[in-house]
């Protein structure tokens, strides 16, 4: 069965649970098939990472996270009055006053169920009351392991519609922020969209009452004054929900690896990890794997897989752009030789070779000295 092989590859260890921004990376590169092995058997990705001398080169540092929990707070002061004016000015909300819940008021183990109870009672009420619920908890099943999440600040209720809100510190400066946290917040938030229309369709009620359009909340300028967007997850949505079929059907990937093959650490009773790097190494190898740059912010061993593809002089070190446009030519030197005419092409290459020794052309005669 594919669940005793992946409770194999991740050896005498818990899964590791997926937490939202895990979830959403799996949305960053949905052709990763050692991602999407590494994450359903619930392998600890930043413990190996470190292991094999990779340790990945993100995280937020504590000032960030202090920032980050300084404007949530200012954001939800009050019961969420200044939440309430945000809204009014993006939804239109033609209503004064909302109520508001807090789901934790209950504690962290009755939590998930108390998030359900008052959802479901949203769901029933006719009344076009708006609702706000803060520290709501969610879950989402990953390869067979069930995943509790908590979005930033709540979900809202509005003409029978809820909707994700989603609170980050980074700025909004005349208008525009920062395109990668933006795509960042948008697949975070379609997590949170995905997990509670999930409830809500368990619950009994038409999943589509939750919205695809999330209300990103962020600092405007240089100030810490909260300005709010509706943003539109439905690409982020889409890609999540192929991303999650791939890794229910993961059995298809692990039963053509090796047997015997296992991903254990083989950590002492310290917690300290004993296996030869080399050896590791090599079984992580065994499972493809498709690098792209971006992968620098969003998985834990993109340092690992880009030393690998550049030892192997892979195209997916120039970007996905450039990959896919490649085609079927998946190595830099391979690619080199097509331009340069020292290779001919193979079957299927004969349009991409044709475009190298023209862009090797045109580089050449663009180098050229001026007449």
């Amino acid at each position: 069965m594919a669940t005793d092989r992946l409770d194999a590859l991740r050896g005498p260890v818990p899964p590791r649970p997926h937490d939202a921004r895990a979830i959403a990376a799996l949305a960053a590169n949905p052709g990763c098939a050692r991602r999407a092995v590494l994450d359903a058997a619930g392998i600890d990705k930043d413990s190996t990472a470190r292991h094999l001398g990779f340790p990945a080169p993100f995280g937020q540092s504590r000032f960030a996270i202090t920032r980050g929990d300084v404007f949530e707070a200012q954001v939800k002061a009050n019961g969420c009055a200044g939440l309430l004016r945000l809204l009014r000015e993006v939804l239109g909300l033609p209503i004064p006053l909302v109520a508001y819940h807090d789901a934790a008021d209950v504690g962290a183990h009755l939590r998930h169920a108390h998030t359900r109870a008052l959802i479901d009672r949203a769901a029933r009420d006719s009344d076009d009351a708006g609702t706000f619920y803060d520290h709501p908890l969610l879950s989402l099943e990953i390869a067979g392991h069930t995943s509790y999440l908590e979005p930033d600040v709540v979900a809202f209720r509005l003409g029978g519609r809820f909707h994700i809100v989603e609170i980050k510190s980074f700025a909004v400066i005349d208008g525009q922020a920062e395109p990668a946290k933006v795509a960042a917040a948008a697949r975070q938030a379609a997590v949170y969209v995905l997990a509670l229309r999930r409830l809500v369709e368990e619950l009994g009620h038409d999943p589509g009452r939750v919205s695809h359009e999330v209300i990103l909340v962020c600092p405007e300028n240089f100030a810490n004054r909260p300005v709010a967007t509706l943003v539109d997850v439905r690409r982020q949505l889409a890609v999540l929900r192929r991303q999650l079929a791939r890794m229910t059907g993961v059995g298809d990937l692990v039963s053509g690896l090796p047997s015997g093959l296992t991903f254990d650490l083989a950590a002492d009773a310290d917690g300290v990890p004993t296996r030869p790097v080399a050896e590791l190494a090599e079984a992580i190898g065994t499972v493809a794997a498709r690098y792209a740059p971006e992968c620098r912010s969003t998985c834990d061993m993109c340092l690992f897989c880009r030393d690998e593809a550049r030892d192997e002089g892979s195209t997916d070190l120039l970007g996905r752009h450039v990959r896919d446009e490649l085609g079927g030519v998946a190595g830099v030197d391979e690619a080199l030789a097509l331009a340069e005419g020292t290779r001919g092409p193979a079957d299927g290459q004969e349009e991409i070779a044709r475009l190298l020794r023209l862009a090797d052309r045109l580089r050449a005669e663009s180098l050229e000295p001026a007449r």
